[in-house]
């Protein structure tokens, strides 16, 4: 790919957006205004940690709420998409996002909920097998989910919990490593549960070999797909995950807070001995409203609910899995490489900014991870000055997310040229 000439960067942004093989879907997103520069719309780079809103969400969700006035409750069965089954719509199109068969997904809870009721059931520490394993860098979240679960089961967690580092020197995890670990103390190890796609970082891990050999050293191997679920093409059931739980409203685009979803291997969903925590969603449907003492779980990931569907939130939910059904989740990753590929071309030059993230396009999300100084003032400077839309981890990471569906090569040339010039300008 062609970066463009020193004196003409913007007319080869500007052409590549028109020539891309996949065009832009940014008309169907809304973009917020620019804070500051020359620029209406903001160079939105931060949907990494909440993606934009799709103009669609606002009507479907004034769908929902017509019928709730027009039916009250009757909307459960009466409404144009009946609320007491409304988290089956988001079945099939979840799954085809994690590569996974339909009654190993459900659409619930928030991230962390979810986690922590996948280690309910397999987190199971016993004899020498009591570790749980993640990464350095996991996100806080996870590091504090599965220290209490430690906690729970009776574990100190500044033994029972392994955090992964990279080689002195490195930012990020090497394959090798993991597995070599795996090879010579896979035997404590209860439960592996990584970060598909690293928050700080943008490192997308090798989830089939790590995955492999997991299961090969006799853990359960879970992964938070927070980063990765809309990001990049994912196989789950193909990989043998036992598990996996993700959230919404990043590259998935479905608001604030949004419902999650989650994934348990068909093994694990046709296994009644599997132990879980219980609500009423989680019994089979055709025997719920007798209202039994005794509950009757499914054989699917549907055995994991503990309550009725927020629909309300599901709604936006919906609305982004139809755009990735779609388009399609390897077009949209070819896209995604050729946006970073070109960021990073055009970052290449700039003093001042150590890109983290890996150089192989393979080994990356959507994302960039810049090590500067003072990131918080800069992402500061990056809005008001020059309209860019990034986001800081203290003290001194700036993420820059070119989404594949609204970010184009225009917005990725205003970026290098805002950080040139007040990087270089120090």
């Amino acid at each position: 790919m062609s970066f463009g000439t020193e004196t003409e960067p913007e007319t080869e942004a500007l052409r590549l957006d028109e020539t891309d093989p996949l065009p832009t879907l940014r008309g169907e997103f809304l973009v917020p205004p620019a804070p500051g520069g020359t620029y209406t719309e903001a160079a939105y780079f931060a949907g990494n940690s909440l993606g934009l809103q799709p103009r669609a969400v606002a009507a479907r969700l004034r769908e929902e709420l017509d019928d709730w006035a027009r039916l009250g409750v009757e909307g459960h069965t009466l409404a144009r998409r009946p609320w007491v089954d409304y988290h089956e719509l988001l079945r099939e199109p979840a799954a085809r996002l994690v590569g996974a068969l339909p009654y190993e997904v459900v659409a619930m809870n928030s991230l962390t909920v979810n986690l922590h009721l996948m280690m309910a059931s397999f987190y199971r520490p016993a004899g020498n097998r009591t570790r749980v394993v993640i990464e350095d860098s996991a996100f806080p979240s996870d590091s504090y989910a599965v220290a209490s679960q430690a906690v729970h089961h009776g574990l100190d967690p500044a033994s029972a919990v392994v955090r992964l580092r990279p080689r002195p020197g490195e930012d990020n995890l090497r394959t090798e490593d993991v597995l070599a670990f795996l090879e010579r103390e896979g035997g404590s190890v209860a439960l592996l549960l990584l970060g598909g796609v690293n928050y700080l970082t943008g490192q997308l891990m090798d989830m089939p070999a790590i995955t492999k050999a997991g299961r090969a050293a006799g853990a359960v191997v879970g992964w938070d797909l927070a980063h990765a679920a809309g990001n990049v093409p994912l196989r789950l059931h193909d990989w043998d995950v036992d598990f996996a739980a993700w959230c919404t409203y990043k590259y998935l685009n479905s608001g604030p807070g949004a419902v999650a979803g989650c994934f348990v291997h068909e093994r694990h969903v046709r296994d009644a001995a599997v132990p879980r925590l219980a609500g009423w969603w989680g019994t089979d449907p055709a025997v719920r409203f007798r209202m039994d003492p005794d509950i009757a779980p499914p054989a699917s990931a549907d055995a994991w609910q503990l309550s009725n569907p927020p629909i309300m939130a599901l709604a936006p939910v919906l609305v982004s899995l139809e755009i990735f059904d779609r388009v399609g989740t390897a077009a949209l990753r070819a896209r995604s490489e050729r946006l970073t590929g070109y960021l990073a071309g055009r970052l290449a030059p700039v003093r001042g900014a150590e890109v983290l993230t890996p150089s192989d396009p393979a080994a990356r999300g959507a994302q960039l991870s810049l090590r500067v100084a003072d990131a918080g003032a800069l992402v500061r400077r990056l809005a008001a000055g020059h309209g860019v839309i990034a986001d800081a981890r203290e003290p001194d990471v700036v993420r820059l997310a070119p989404v594949p569906l609204y970010n184009t090569f225009h917005d990725c040339h205003r970026a290098a040229e805002a950080l040139a010039g007040l990087l270089d300008g120090q």
